[in-house]
């Protein structure tokens, strides 16, 4: 039977991005349905690295406990070579700091990420919709009219496409996805066990262009074959057998999921048209070198939902347009690293093992965007667009910075006399996210409102050591710094993203 719904957001794609947007928009109180093509949850080890940035992320969600307890740290490579294997260190195990409490890539199947954001989706009170397939749809000045092929029409304010590389939401908006696919060269990928293989290494075969990686709290291994070209393989699970115990000498068996990669480096040339807005893979695909892309579609969604949030109660519409300003260059940057990780890997270069910084993904800043001009007032440690860092700090209830920016309100410290004497009198609509405001003081003790800064870590690491007016993002990135004329600077900060 067909009929009319009438929602906030229609979410296409339950994978990583589409489950964290609907939960983050669910959070929010709007109206939100998701819809998933396949007919169950996707069971496969896939993209298999949680960087730090999207631990923070999910630490906001409340999943990290999930993830930390069902993932684990990337072990060693292990590469043999002959009959001695020689351990390599791929990238160093940093220590948590005041800063950033989470410093290490997570090993987590790509399962186990959308299980728990699953859960999460079920807490909410949100259903995915399985086997529902979106067959096309119209739009106009007030909305999007959605065909699924369940017959049924949906109307909703926005649509969103988190429906994969081959997504049929980009496909019908006509957007273009410049790239290249290389049919040349594929992997092989396979989860199962391997008889007589440790599991505290990622194990490589360089001359045999295989490898076979550990996954957590399981029997199983990640497999990877490098095929050559014109290789068409054999997928029933003997014959995948076969080609691994030739290969390196090793029986796997009780294979569970298989696919073959092809290196796919494509971008959207838009992530906006009118109300359907595209993320995660429908907008970016990339290679698996340097654990990137699922991070990047999580955070399209954690950058997208706020500010839906926002307009939807009456923000200015052209904040929907920094979405793509913000998240389109970080894209392009990060489609850049992990071809060049993948090149090394390819022509069997060390440097294509070794991960650092960049991967983490903690630096991305949005300085210059829309939302951060490159003039605006910035302290000796950050800018407007910056990440918001942890800090250890004391309140009535914990004893960091995070667990206060926890949730989808916006969040605004004082530091200083003057900052604090301004504090309550700033103006803040009633629609739209909440403004939770906190006096920073010095010294011992705790009071409501007021966040204790016993160690001068907070001042430190936000690099204020006098008056100032830090405004964090739903999405923990600095959304203004005032320094002098609170109110009306204060204003100025905020007309882009609160309701009128």
């Amino acid at each position: 039977m067909t009929h009319t719904a009438d929602i906030d957001v229609l979410v296409a794609g339950a994978g990583p991005t589409g489950s964290a947007l609907a939960a983050d928009l669910q959070r929010r109180g709007l109206r939100v349905r998701i819809v998933n093509k396949a007919p169950h949850a996707f069971e496969g080890s896939r993209a298999k690295g949680i960087q730090p940035r999207t631990q923070e992320v999910f630490e906001d969600l409340g999943v990290l406990r999930e993830a930390h307890a069902e993932g684990g740290p990337y072990p060693l490579a292990g590469l043999h070579l002959g009959p001695v294997a020689v351990p390599w260190k791929m990238q160093q195990r940093n220590k948590p700091t005041p800063d950033v409490p989470y410093p290490n890539i997570l090993l987590l199947p790509q399962h186990r990420t959308d299980a728990l954001l699953h859960r999460l989706l079920g807490r909410l009170g949100l259903r995915i919709e399985y086997g529902v397939a979106l067959e096309g749809f119209e739009q106009d000045t007030d909305g999007v009219t959605a065909t699924l092929s369940t017959g049924e029409r949906v109307r909703s304010k926005y649509l969103v496409g988190a429906d994969g590389g081959a997504s049929a939401v980009r496909t019908a908006t006509g957007l273009g996805f410049a790239g290249e696919t290389d049919d040349s060269d594929k992997t092989l990928i396979i989860d199962g066990t391997i008889d007589g293989l440790s599991h505290d290494r990622w194990h490589m075969w360089p001359r045999a262009s295989a490898g076979a990686c550990p996954l957590p709290h399981s029997d199983q291994f990640q497999v990877m074959i490098r095929l050559k070209p014109g290789d068409s393989p054999d997928l029933e699970h003997g014959a995948l057998a076969d080609r691994f115990y030739a290969l390196v000498g090793l029986k796997l068996r009780d294979i569970t999921w298989t696919s073959v990669f092809r290196p796919n480096v494509r971008l959207v040339e838009h992530y906006r048209l009118g109300r359907v807005f595209l993320a995660g893979d429908a907008a970016h695909v990339h290679t698996p070198a340097g654990a990137q892309g699922l991070n990047t579609g999580v955070q399209d969604a954690y950058n997208l939902g706020w500010k839906l949030g926002q307009t939807i109660a009456g923000a200015p519409d052209s904040l929907l347009d920094s979405y793509e300003a913000e998240r389109l260059p970080i894209a392009a940057k990060v489609l850049g690293k992990s071809s060049e990780l993948y090149e090394s890997l390819r022509d069997h270069r060390v440097a294509g093992l070794k991960r650092g910084d960049e991967e983490r993904q903690l630096s991305l800043s949005y300085r210059g965007g829309p939302l951060a001009p490159e003039d605006a007032p910035a302290t000796k440690t950050l800018r407007v667009g910056d990440r918001a860092p942890d800090s250890p700090c004391s309140t009535r209830d914990t004893g960091r910075l995070f667990d206060l920016l926890r949730g989808p309100h916006f969040t605004l410290l004082a530091f200083g006399p003057a900052a604090a004497e301004a504090l309550p009198h700033l103006r803040w609509p009633a629609e739209g996210a909440e403004l939770r405001r906190y006096e920073v003081r010095g010294g011992r003790g705790t009071d409501s409102g007021h966040i204790t800064d016993d160690t001068g870590q907070l001042a430190d690491i936000y690099g204020v050591h006098g008056d100032a007016l830090i405004l964090i993002r739903p999405d923990g990135y600095i959304a203004g710094i005032v320094t002098a004329d609170w109110a009306a600077s204060f204003a100025t900060v905020t007309e882009a993203f609160t309701p009128r």
